[in-house]
């Protein structure tokens, strides 16, 4: 799927409670929902990806990726809705979205910016109970950065797809970032990131700041 076959792109923060606090934010009682333009999407497949410079650190955030295959409708099983998964990143402005966190306006500027989401290759979605239980890794110049479980989320497959298709609709086409565990860190020039799932590689990509 490229980015011209991507309708919406559905993100969800603070979803791994441990990844909230190491924030400083609280833990979310309901799903917390945000979008990307589909101009964000860029390839996980050995790449570059050019980020922005002088604008404070870019932080890397390693999430499952859902893509929609079947329209939610009420009463719909869930499983039936998905028909790939892959990996992929939330690249984050991280003074940039705390600056608009303190003005109570939206993040779009920090979490929007053109190739902010990286994505990996996609995957058979092997269903809600195998991808609970598999681990996702980043690397990040070939040390371990970030370690998850889907089973480790907040609010899991289910409950994300019916809170996001009740409230904003999911069709064929959209995209849903689940989520990230612990170990954001700040991204350095020439970072070289490789995405692991069930310990095989499945995206890598290089950064560069312009």
């Amino acid at each position: 799927m490229s980015n011209n076959e991507v309708r919406n792109i559905y993100c969800i923060g603070r979803n791994y409670r441990l990844h909230a606090l190491e924030l400083g934010n609280e833990v979310p009682d309901e799903p917390l929902v945000f979008t990307k333009p589909s101009h964000a999407i860029v390839p996980m497949a050995g790449n570059v990806v050019s980020l922005p410079a002088n604008v404070g650190e870019v932080h890397f955030e390693l999430e499952i990726v859902l893509r929609i295959g079947r329209a939610y409708e009420p009463g719909i099983d869930i499983e039936q809705c998905v028909d790939g998964m892959a990996l992929g990143l939330d690249l984050t402005l991280r003074d940039v979205q705390s600056k608009l966190k303190a003005k109570g306006q939206p993040w779009l500027a920090a979490k929007g910016f053109k190739g902010s989401a990286p994505l990996g290759e996609w995957l058979p979605y092997p269903g809600a109970a195998a991808l609970a239980e598999t681990e996702f890794v980043l690397l990040r110049n070939g040390e371990e950065a970030q370690l998850g479980k889907a089973s480790d989320m907040l609010f899991g497959v289910a409950e994300l797809i019916q809170y996001v298709g009740e409230n904003y609709g999911l069709g064929e086409g959209d995209i849903l970032y689940t989520g990230t565990p612990a170990g954001v860190a700040a991204l350095h020039e020439g970072d070289q990131l490789q995405a692991l799932w069930a310990g095989k590689p499945v995206g890598r990509c290089s950064v560069t700041f312009v």
